[in-house]
C-alpha cells in the first residue's frame, strides 16, 4: 500500500501538502466553497467560530502589504467574501516574504449550509 511521504522541512502537526498559514486556527472547517475566482496559489481555509456567524478565513499578504477581508453578499445559498491586499502608493524597499494571516467577518445570520464564495483582489492606497 502505497504511502504519502513529506518533505523534512514540513512543519510537525501539518499535514502533507498544507501550508502551514493553511492550518484553521480553532473552530469548524467549511467545506461548502466556491473558490474559482482565487488564483492557484491563495489559501483555501475557511471556517466557523462560535455561532456561525463569525467566518474566518487565511489571506495571502506579502512585502509591504496588507490583508482584509470584507462580505460582499449574504443570501440564502451564499455568502460571497472578499479578500483585499492593500498596496502602499508610494514605492518603498519591502520584504519579499508571503504571510498567511487569519482573518474574521461577521454575518448577519449564522452560515449553517451555505456556500462560501471567496474573491481576492489587489489595491493601492
Amino acid at each position: 500500500m502505497p504511502t504519502a511521504t513529506s518533505s523534512s522541512e514540513s512543519s510537525p502537526g501539518v499535514p502533507p501538502g498544507i501550508a502551514p498559514g493553511e492550518i484553521p486556527p480553532d473552530g469548524k472547517p467549511v467545506t461548502k466553497l466556491d473558490t474559482n475566482a482565487l488564483s492557484s496559489e491563495y489559501p483555501r481555509t475557511v471556517w466557523t467560530q462560535g455561532d456561525g456567524k463569525t467566518v474566518g478565513v487565511i489571506a495571502q499578504e506579502g512585502g509591504c502589504g496588507k490583508a482584509s477581508a470584507s462580505v460582499l453578499e449574504q443570501s440564502a445559498t451564499l455568502v460571497k467574501i472578499e479578500l483585499v491586499e492593500t498596496l502602499p502608493l508610494d514605492k518603498q524597499a519591502c520584504t519579499m516574504d508571503i504571510r498567511f494571516p487569519p482573518l474574521t467577518v461577521q454575518l448577519a445570520e449564522p452560515l449553517g449550509e451555505r456556500t462560501v464564495a471567496l474573491t481576492s483582489r489587489q489595491e493601492q492606497k
